[in-house]
């Protein structure tokens, strides 16, 4: 290893409190030095909070003005606890206690536990939805899978919001929050769910806060010696405290006044959850001689990005607009965000897939890359063109669409249908190929009427939603197609996406993507009823999902990228808008125009729109049909025409295949699909030009594998590492 690699590993740990603070901007600084009293940051994206805080605690520690021990820094994830720690220890202040609220809470109630009740502490309940789904059984009240996590989810929030058992009908009407099921029945099932708690001598992770809460009230004696043991206190996130977190905040601190909290109302996007942004708004109301510092230098975009999020929040309504953060980019400038139309949603992930692919060939790691999207449900077409392109990816925060639970449970049932035929009495009253699929469906959850609300009920709902739009998209495409071709089609593509774990493009949903930052994001699906979601009704939901977007912006640190699509499916009816947060910041969508955006940028038409380069169809070369289906297009040919497909010649390229996968560590479809396998096996090209011409060999893989396949179509070895084996796929 290096010097340079080594310092940058291991660096050094600063040899003096000074030297702490070298390298800190003025903000950043004035964190750092201010360690007595009330301190609110205010931190917008990308302005090195975590480096300010932790330089701050790191200077106190060793200026000798904080003993290591009596310090307490608190945040949200162990993640974010295990990379505070870590700073410290490269800092000099490897003593100080960095844990997240209920870590914390836990190790103080373990050890307070036997004083003050005797005995162990109850066993700690790793996962609730067990006794949620027994507590529904002893009330006698139905719920599936989706329904229980839910449910769980609700007594959850109500426990964060302090909410009891009998209140909690009254609470959520009063909040305007639309509960999963009958507010009486979610209380009666809460009621129930804490005296099994009760009777088995249990407790859950939001118990741990409560119980910890109970002692410190209770026992002033144990709230004394912990105020001794820890006299100053830093809290990360604080814009996502719940009413809970805050009350145990409070009685850590007791009468003083030795705090530091950092956050950024404009990222407050767990309001579900039970987080609110309402204690950092009130921070100062609180502490009125409390020192306040804003960082607002953002280190992470460039101002072309940092521009786009300024203006989305110039537009924002409400308590945390008031105080947001006017962030300065100090990154040179790059590439305007680019703006694209599509005419539909395929059309728009194919796109994706291929500024993607282009900006891998460019240099850029495909881990570097991100695609984020308002709901899980839409992932699938993203998987499907960013393996069709071979394209390696890996989704974060959720299961690959095809293994999810509910799409599995939704196979097995149209495959059991598509076997027993005209004998299913489901589909007696099915006249074709959608109605058949959404008679099966209905009986695994879905109907026409999306349910209420948000959580796993609607989450299910959407991925069965999207099985219902395939066949109908399938149906159009295919005239004719039976309830079997479309198991057929299912079963592909959940065969070509059960590639393992790569390094590649991240696929996430706009809340997984929280904290998180690359050198290029493609935000899509950006239309009104996906953002802001259709179930954001009142004005402060509408503002949260504009805050969403702004954490979706604030990922990007190069390339930014920004598309909708106008109708569903191809040839569907162009009725979506683009969503209204993006009004007067893309070029020509109101009187800002394109004067917003710095006089940069423009709204381009994807493939599929408006200005579509003219072509003839795609007509099989065996019966000269028009072919409308990807597959077949790629084939060239109708699936059912007959194949002259060299058996042989497709082995030997399914080999290569494999073995060129294994060196460039990728899954084999990011080589070449099965179908340009075959469509291959059956024309046996002869020339490069001969080879580009199928589907699915592009100008960059014609150059990375095409002498390969074209020695192994004359019958003879392909030559050794052509190719460019280094390069990045």
């Amino acid at each position: 290893m290096t010097a340079a690699a080594h310092s940058t590993l291991f660096p050094q740990v600063p040899e003096s409190a000074d030297a702490v603070l070298d390298g800190l901007d003025p903000e950043q600084r004035e964190v750092a030095l201010a360690l007595h009293g009330p301190v609110c940051v205010l931190a917008g994206a990308g302005t090195g909070k975590t480096r300010a805080i932790t330089h701050r605690i790191a200077y106190g520690v060793r200026a000798g003005i904080l003993q290591s021990g009596s310090v307490l820094a608190v945040t949200f994830t162990n993640r974010a606890a295990g990379e505070m720690r870590g700073r410290l220890r490269q800092l000099g202040a490897g003593g100080v206690q960095a844990r997240t609220f209920h870590s914390a809470a836990l190790r103080q109630l373990q050890y307070f536990w036997p004083k003050v009740v005797g005995g162990d502490l109850p066993r700690l309940l790793e996962r609730k939805i067990q006794l949620v789904a027994e507590a529904a059984a002893r009330c006698r009240v139905r719920l599936d899978r989706n329904e229980l996590r839910d449910v769980t989810g609700e007594i959850e929030w109500a426990k964060v919001t302090q909410t009891v058992p009998a209140d909690y009908p009254a609470v959520v009407a009063k909040s305007v929050r639309e509960a999963p099921r009958d507010p009486a029945e979610i209380s009666q099932i809460y009621a129930m769910y804490e005296q099994l708690k009760r009777d088995r001598s249990v407790i859950d992770f939001e118990d741990v806060l409560l119980l910890t809460v109970g002692v410190l009230q209770d026992r002033h004696d144990i709230a004394d010696q912990i105020r001794r043991q820890y006299q100053h206190f830093v809290v990360d996130e604080y814009q996502d405290v719940s009413p809970l977190q805050q009350r145990l905040l409070d009685l850590w601190l007791g009468d003083r006044d030795s705090l530091c909290v950092v956050g950024d109302a404009s990222q407050t996007i767990y309001s579900f959850t039970g987080a609110t942004p309402d204690h950092l708004l009130n921070f100062r109301v609180r502490h009125p001689n409390a020192t306040v510092v804003k960082l607002v230098r953002d280190y992470r975009s460039t101002p072309q990005v940092v521009h786009l999020a300024n203006g989305l929040l110039s537009q924002a309504r409400g308590r945390a607009a008031e105080h947001r953060l006017e962030l300065i980019s100090q990154r040179d400038p790059g590439p305007e965000p680019a703006y694209t139309e599509y005419t539909d949603e395929p059309a728009e992930a194919e796109g994706t897939a291929r500024r993607i692919r282009d900006l891998i060939a460019a240099g850029v790691p495909a881990g570097e890359i991100a695609v984020l999207y308002r709901i899980n449900a839409q992932s699938e077409v993203y998987e499907q063109a960013l393996a069709d392109a071979g394209v390696p990816y890996q989704l974060r925060g959720a299961e690959r669409f095809f293994e999810r639970q509910e799409v599995r449970e939704a196979g097995i049932a149209l495959r059991g249908a598509a076997r027993a035929g005209g004998n299913d009495s489901l589909l007696d009253d099915a006249e074709d190929l959608p109605s058949q699929v959404r008679a099966v469906l209905s009986t695994k959850g879905w109907t026409s009427e999306p349910p209420a609300g948000s959580g796993a009920v609607r989450d299910r709902w959407e991925s069965l939603a999207a099985l219902v739009r395939l066949a109908e998209d399938f149906a159009r495409a295919r005239s004719g197609a039976t309830l079997s071709d479309l198991v057929a089609e299912l079963d592909e593509r959940a065969a070509a996406q059960h590639a393992p774990t790569v390094q590649g493009v991240t696929l996430a949903s706009l809340h997984a993507a929280k904290g998180l930052e690359w050198d290029a994001v493609f935000l899509v699906g950006l239309t009104e009823g996906m953002m802001p979601i259709t179930y954001a009704k009142t004005d402060e939901q509408v503002e949260e999902e504009r805050r969403l977007l702004y954490v979706g912006v604030t990922r990007a640190r190069l390339h930014l990228s920004l598309s909708w699509a106008l109708s569903r499916s191809p040839g569907g009816r162009a009725s979506r808008r683009p969503t209204r947060f993006l009004k007067g910041l893309r070029p020509g969508s109101g009187a800002l125009g394109a004067a917003s955006t710095g006089g940069g940028g423009s709204v381009e038409r994807g493939l599929g729109g408006g200005r579509r380069r003219a072509r003839g169809p795609v007509r099989c070369r065996v019966c000269g049909a028009t072919l409308t289906e990807a597959g077949e297009m790629k084939l060239m040919r109708c699936e059912d025409c007959p194949s002259e497909m060299d058996e042989a010649l497709y082995e030997r390229l399914r080999d290569w295949r494999s073995d060129r996968a294994k060196e460039l560590g990728q899954p084999a479809y990011c080589v070449f699909t099965d179908k340009t396998l075959m469509a291959i096996a059956e024309l046996t090209p002869a020339t490069g030009g001969e080879l580009a011409g199928i589907a699915g060999v592009g100008a960059r893989k014609l150059d990375r594998f095409g002498a390969d396949v074209l020695a192994l179509c004359a019958g003879e070895e392909p030559g050794e590492g052509s190719g460019g084996d280094d390069e990045e796929a």
